[in-house]
């Protein structure tokens, strides 16, 4: 899109500020009642229809010059120009085509002399009358007259109130008031002009130039995201900016095209949920019957929520891949914290209170760009699979909720969130929930409790108190930087986060042991029995097995034990390509015993889990789709080829956690089949040795009868 830029000489001090409705900052600087202190000195309107970038660029790279107000037409044209010699050598004909006639429309308003146009001369000032003739014909001051301002800052008013927390692109903004303020969708332009002049409302270009290395020149222009942070850009000709090479992000192009002239929206935050570290958090838990781990995890997880927030500068040391990835896309977020207010002279489109600009502070408020040295604080909830982290989950969000505070529960699949709404509806049935996910119908409805996918959080900034994560480790969340910064970005300045994981990745792992991220370990399940210990079969590769149509006879043995005992078996392989071979050389070899398969490919998936539930399918030859969120209550688990670096720790783990989660089988067996004994099995099987040596120190599992 493209923008009005305008310089202002307010308090001695020169700032440079953009506009989508020139009308209301006129209005704003220039009318003002009789006595007003500190008025408005000078008013430069450099021009009405600069694209978005540009206007960014002027307003990024002005240092004010001592005899800036004595510029007139030619200097403040030579100014625009100079500054912007890089971005128009890339247009054709030096950009003159988007900036044709744009010289001859600056404008200069004198508080003493009003509309005036030119510069010194030998001591004597050239008025131009046409200047006043042009704003004239063009309506500009009719309009300021016409301009309702009673009516504008009602629909300031409501604006803010739809945007606090959230950032959405203009056509995103444009559907949420046609359905939340139908007719605002329209004049929406005044009433962000005027939130954004009382710093209520910031602004920010889609795409914005990434910090500088500091060593290195090379990355000058590279570009970023401001949504999704994500490097990652094509360049096309734009017909709403009117260059030849503006460029979009590829990464979040799913929820909306984000371009380097698209004008972001980005609503203030409210402020965070007062915390006390004199709070009582135990008396928090007695309604959730949790059992005595459960209960002390969740203990520690309250004295986090409730101790008064603290400042957590980023680390400078070496961290993981995990972490470096969240810095390295945090570090390009434009921070916008508060756009500066403008000052409150009388106007009487200013609001009481606001706050005037701090001398020689530049206060565009668009695309400033700031590194975040501060973070929101993090806790780990480490529990094993089928500890119950649901659960431990609701007196966490019942401290927030109780007291005031918005909460959200972030998960990677939309399955899991389908799965956990009605579970939160009947836990806090008097809060208001929203529930998010693609396609979803509450998409533009607000919450006290938000329950969304991850890729939900990239239209949300500074809008939670409370961020719960789930599942960190899990696929799409886990190794993608877009969802890290996006989960960032949606926690409050002073908010807290809270990781839940069963299998965390290896940085935050280094963490917690070296005592920088507080956590809390949750080593058992609900029924106190140990985590069934996997077992390792030495056998030869699963595609040995499919090119001579022959299954080991050791797994057949197992296989036969476990269908004995009545369990139902998960058979996880590596690729889909060997689903349909083993289904059939299992059924040639167990003829009287139900057999399928499945993998994310299988439009019959759901079908074939609620059949396996159900026992009438006894094994189910799958991938990992099926590592997490499928509770079976007496099952048995079998890896092939646990070898394969497809195959990791974390996926080793969640898989294993499919046995013994049943009360009444709480000693499911867990078989690796593999020709080799690699490092992720024995880490897998030292992990779970390990949380089950914990759970014995601690007393939490149960005794047994002899």
């Amino acid at each position: 899109m493209k923008i009005a830029v305008y310089a202002v000489r307010y308090m001695g001090h020169w700032n440079l500020r953009l506009s989508v409705d020139i009308r209301v900052d006129m209005s704003w600087w220039m009318q003002r009642n009789e006595g007003q202190k500190n008025i408005v000195e000078r008013w430069v309107l450099l021009g009405e229809g600069l694209p978005l970038p540009w206007g960014t660029k002027l307003c990024e790279t002005f240092k004010e010059l001592a005899d800036m107000k004595r510029w007139g037409n030619k200097q403040w044209w030579g100014y625009i120009l100079s500054n912007l010699k890089n971005e128009l050598s890339l247009e054709p004909f030096g950009g003159q085509r988007i900036l044709t006639g744009e010289a001859d429309h600056i404008c200069i308003w004198d508080h003493v002399q009003g509309w005036i146009s030119g510069a010194e001369n030998e001591g004597e000032r050239r008025e131009i009358q046409g200047t006043l003739c042009f704003i004239q014909e063009k309506e500009r001051c009719s309009g300021i007259e016409e301009l309702d301002i009673q009516c504008v800052a009602r629909q300031a008013d409501e604006l803010v109130e739809l945007l606090t927390g959230r950032q959405l692109l203009v056509p995103e903004a444009e559907a949420l008031l046609a359905e939340a303020a139908p007719g605002l969708e329209r004049a929406w332009r005044s009433a962000a002009q005027l939130a954004y002049l009382q710093g209520r409302l910031n602004f920010a270009a889609g795409l914005a130039p990434a910090p500088r290395a500091r060593c290195s020149a090379a990355r000058a222009h590279e570009l970023r995201c401001n949504r999704c942070g994500s490097g990652v850009v094509h360049r096309t000709s734009c017909a709403s900016c009117g260059r030849k090479a503006c460029a979009y992000c590829e990464t979040c192009l799913a929820l909306g095209r984000s371009r380097e002239c698209s004008l972001l929206l980005r609503g203030a935050a409210k402020p965070a949920v007062p915390r006390t570290a004199a709070a009582a958090p135990a008396a928090e838990l007695d309604r959730w019957g949790l059992s005595p781990a459960q209960r002390a995890a969740a203990e520690a997880a309250l004295r986090f929520l409730a101790a008064p927030p603290v400042e957590v500068r980023r680390r400078s040391r070496p961290e993981g891949h995990w972490l470096r990835a969240c810095a390295l896309f945090r570090r390009g977020v434009v921070a916008c914290r508060g756009s500066v207010a403008a000052a409150a002279h009388g106007s009487t489109l200013a609001r009481s209170g606001q706050p005037s600009p701090k001398s020689g502070e530049r206060a565009w408020g668009i695309a400033a760009r700031q590194v975040n040295d501060f973070a929101a604080e993090r806790f780990l909830l480490w529990a094993v699979t089928g500890a119950g982290k649901t659960e431990m989950m609701f007196p966490l969000l019942q401290h927030v909720l109780e007291r005031g505070g918005t909460a959200l529960v972030a998960t990677p699949r939309r399955d899991v969130v389908l799965e956990l709404a009605p579970r939160l509806a009947v836990a806090f049935p008097q809060v208001s929930m929203v529930t998010l996910y693609g396609g979803s119908a509450e998409r533009w409805q607000r919450g006290q409790l938000t329950l969304a996918t991850t890729h939900q959080l990239l239209r949300y900034r500074h809008a939670f108190d409370l961020v719960v994560i789930d599942e960190i480790d899990a696929f799409p969340y886990h190794n993608d930087p877009m969802l890290a910064f996006a989960a960032q970005a949606v926690c409050k300045p002073e908010g807290k986060f809270i990781y839940l994981s069963a299998t965390p990745p290896h940085a935050l792992q280094k963490e917690a042991a070296r005592g920088w991220l507080p956590h809390a370990k949750v080593p058992v399940r609900f029924h106190r029995h140990p985590l069934p210990v996997p077992f390792r079969l030495g056998t030869s590769p699963v595609k040995q097995w499919l090119q001579k149509a022959q299954l080991p006879a050791s797994l057949i043995q197992h296989l036969r034990v476990s269908i004995q005992r009545g369990a139902q078996i998960f058979l996880f392989v590596t690729r889909i390509s060997h689903i349909r071979g083993l289904v059939e050389l299992l059924i040639k070899y167990l003829p009287d015993v139900p057999i399928a398969g499945t993998s994310s490919e299988d439009e019959e998936r759901t079908a074939k889990v609620r059949l396996f539930r159900a026992t009438e399918i006894r094994v189910l030859v799958t991938t990992t789709i099926l590592e997490r969120g499928v509770t079976v209550p007496r099952s048995d688990v079998y890896i092939l080829d646990a070898d394969s670096s497809l195959f990791d720790e974390a996926s080793l783990v969640q898989m294993a956690g499919r046995a013994g989660r049943s009360k009444d089988d709480p000693c499911g067996g867990v078989i690796f089949t593999s020709p080799q004994w690699t490092r992720g099995q024995k880490r897998a099987i030292r992990q779970i040795q390990r949380m089950n040596t914990l759970a014995r120190k601690k007393g939490y599992l149960k005794e047994k009868k002899h």
